[in-house]
């Protein structure tokens, strides 16, 4: 099994881990890493490495975070850089989070590459517009 953390600036990580629980249910092997005022990469590496010993991360680990280049991120590529098993996806959203949860229930093997590319697209198959331009009269009757 993999391990998912999500880790982010604030409390945005715990957030969207009570959201995932609300569709999923309770998931045993995804954890929040927040990075709060007051810390630095050094804290939110510790906080990783722990988040990892308490999971099954046999066949990886995928770091979920808000932003390319922040310090949760930063963080995560200390950990990423030496083990071939871990990997990270930045611009972490809830279609994306449900995805990943959902494969790691339904794991078969996939290698961390193939379940990052899976969770890219589903974080960009997640995000839609709407707009009353776009309803035609015909729309609106079904709504």
């Amino acid at each position: 099994m993999f391990g998912i953390i999500v880790g982010t600036h604030g409390h945005f990580a715990e957030g969207i881990l009570e959201s995932l629980k609300m569709i999923l249910g309770e998931q045993k092997n995804v954890k929040s890493v927040t990075l709060v005022p007051g810390e630095g990469p050094d804290d939110v590496v510790a906080k990783y490495e722990k988040a990892i010993a308490e999971m099954d991360c046999e066949d990886g680990v995928l770091f979920l975070n808000d932003l390319f280049g922040g310090s949760p991120y930063n963080a995560a590529c200390r950990l990423v850089i030496g083990n071939e098993k871990y990997g990270i996806v930045t611009g972490v959203n809830l279609p994306m989070l449900i995805e990943m949860a959902s494969a790691q229930m339904a794991y078969s093997g996939e290698d961390i590459k193939e379940l990052m590319e899976k969770a890219v697209e589903a974080g960009k198959n997640g995000i839609q517009t709407f707009h009353a331009s776009s309803v035609s009269d015909e729309d609106e009757e079904d709504l």
